[in-house]
């Protein structure tokens, strides 16, 4: 009976998730924490249950003691993006760990895709690569930092869409998170005033963007692959190799967006990612546009009508990102000079701006790699 009166209660509400879920099996397992394909049985629908390692989130929140560092739960349920992994809820297990009830997503990890270079990446790589950027742009006007922004990361649906899957590593865009110290994240995709040790803000996820984006068209690294903090010391000793030497191919235009973005210094890099986003939304619109142009006139040679591709539903962007072609097909290489950005006057509130890429034309079939 002592026991039970004086016994230390939880300061949460704890959920069997044996009795709430019905695991189909594993579908993921990340550094710090197991994904299961479930069904809700308290709404019925199919999910992804991800619980966290309890003592594994105990020694990062230590990292953070006294700052009252947001959850993973928090920041998951802050999050409202297209191409951001919806979550629906988070609680506590009985045995204390956290758990977040998330949408499931049916299709492949972008790793996946990195590692094979097959048809599917070739012809949608622009459209993943603004996609990602998109969501991310929203993560900071959220002001948050990612910092573990990696193909890892990011889930491929079959619908052909990006979306970002975790938040572990996340921290306020706030002046006691920026101290310099913590440095977490993945290796290779770290930016050097992490390594340094300097003061951190938002532009370090626009280097692991560039990163990912280059990793996206050469299917390797910038500079050597570094699985050790001292390895990745060449991110700040070593220039990263030219996009463009490893692919002759590819368009001037996202060569150059992606090579700002890996500029060691956060103050030659784009200081925004929706900066960066806007350059490769601008060549992929200049692509589609001579496949569209260059398809009329082989038909038009041809004599016969060029065949236009079904138009599917368009979706508002994101207001922070300047309106232009956002979903992106798949671009490669396109050795044309890129044109100069033309100003584009902001979107009127309310309005959905077609995007260039909706016509979802292959690029691949028009451009060299």
């Amino acid at each position: 009976m002592f026991e039970k009166l004086f016994s230390k209660k939880p300061a949460h509400e704890q959920t069997d998730i044996s009795r709430r879920f019905t695991l189909h099996g594993r579908v993921g397992q990340g550094s710090m924490s197991k994904v299961w394909k479930a069904t809700d049985l308290k709404s019925g629908r199919p999910v992804a249950l991800k619980v966290l390692d309890k003592e594994k989130t105990q020694k990062l929140e230590e990292r953070f003691r006294g700052l009252h560092k947001p959850s993973e739960g928090d920041v998951a349920m802050s999050l409202n993006h297209p191409n951001i992994v919806k979550t629906h809820e988070f609680g506590w297990t009985t045995e204390d760990e956290m758990f977040l009830v998330m949408e499931f997503v049916e299709g492949v990890g972008l790793a996946l895709l990195v590692d094979l270079q097959n048809d599917e990446m070739k012809r949608y790589r622009l459209r993943y690569m603004i996609q990602i950027g998109e969501a991310l742009q929203h993560f900071h006007q959220q002001n948050w930092i990612h910092r573990d922004i990696c193909p890892r990361n990011v889930m491929i649906s079959d619908e052909k869409s990006a979306k970002l899957i975790d938040f572990g590593l996340v921290v306020p865009n706030t002046p006691e998170f920026r101290r310099p110290g913590n440095r977490t994240g993945t290796a290779c995709y770290m930016a050097p005033e992490l390594i340094k040790r300097q003061p951190t803000d938002q532009r370090l996820d626009i280097f692991s963007y560039a990163v990912t984006c280059f990793e996206m068209y050469a299917k390797r690294f910038p500079w050597d692959a570094a699985m050790t903090i001292d390895a990745v010391l060449q991110h700040i000793n070593k220039p990263p190799v030219e996009i463009t030497t490893l692919m002759p191919g590819i368009d001037r235009q996202v060569a150059a967006a992606i090579m700002k973005g890996l500029k060691a210094n956060p103050d030659e890099r784009w200081q925004t990612v929706g900066e960066m986003v806007g350059e490769i939304r601008d060549a992929e619109a200049r692509l589609v546009k001579l496949a569209r142009d260059a398809a009329a006139a082989k038909a038009k040679a041809s004599g016969t009508a060029p065949v236009v591709p079904a138009k599917p539903a368009v979706r508002q962007s994101d207001p922070a990102v300047p309106p232009a072609a956002t979903s992106a097909n798949p671009s490669n290489a396109s050795a044309a000079p890129a044109a100069k950005p033309v100003a584009r006057p902001p979107a009127k509130p309310g309005k959905t701006k077609k995007r260039s890429a909706d016509d979802d034309i292959d690029l691949t079939a028009m451009f060299a790699e």
